[in-house]
């Protein structure tokens, strides 16, 4: 049988943002507040960054699960947001707890439509490169999730219309 490749997550699935948590940089003593809502069928992480206390990281991570991603090429988004820098992160049980994949890409206010290959994503943990982590097996990805972390303060809204696999 051949790999599935037809993973979407459906922000139209009234479920879906129950499906989702966020992990702020209250963790190391920053106040900063990020979450995941739903309106009009789109996911939107929202909040406000802070550098106080050191913070300066909001993210917001998706239940486990196992979205069977071996035949996709990539991810694709389709988002707009407020001109900022956000990340995507993909964990697997491969990378030790508290690393993960992550691409980085800017929005420009625009509706913009990402095609993400699995080259385009790197290991690291708490922000750092880590140069001896195996390269990324999209059949090992268990988890996404969104951070934002370009040591801007104030608030940041990133609008996800649509999350699937690349084919």
């Amino acid at each position: 049988m051949p790999p599935r490749v037809d993973f979407r997550i459906d922000f139209q699935d009234t479920d879906e943002a129950g499906r989702w948590h966020a992990i702020n940089d209250g963790v190391m003593g920053g106040v900063s507040q990020g979450r995941m809502q739903i309106a009009a069928g789109i996911g939107v992480f929202t909040g406000r960054l802070s550098l106080v206390h050191g913070g300066g990281f909001a993210s917001v991570r998706r239940e486990p699960g196992d979205p069977a991603l071996g035949g996709a090429r990539g991810i694709r988004l389709r988002v707009r947001g407020d001109g900022r820098t956000y990340q995507l992160l993909l964990r697997t049980d491969r990378l030790f707890e508290g690393a993960a994949y992550r691409t980085k890409f800017t929005t420009s206010g625009e509706w913009q439509s990402l095609g993400l290959d699995w080259d385009d994503f790197e290991a690291v943990f708490r922000g750092r490169r880590l140069e001896d982590a195996p390269p990324l097996a999209p059949q090992d990805i268990r988890q996404f999730g969104f951070l934002i972390a370009d040591h801007r303060e104030g608030a940041f809204r990133l609008e996800i219309a649509a999350l699937e696999a690349l084919a």
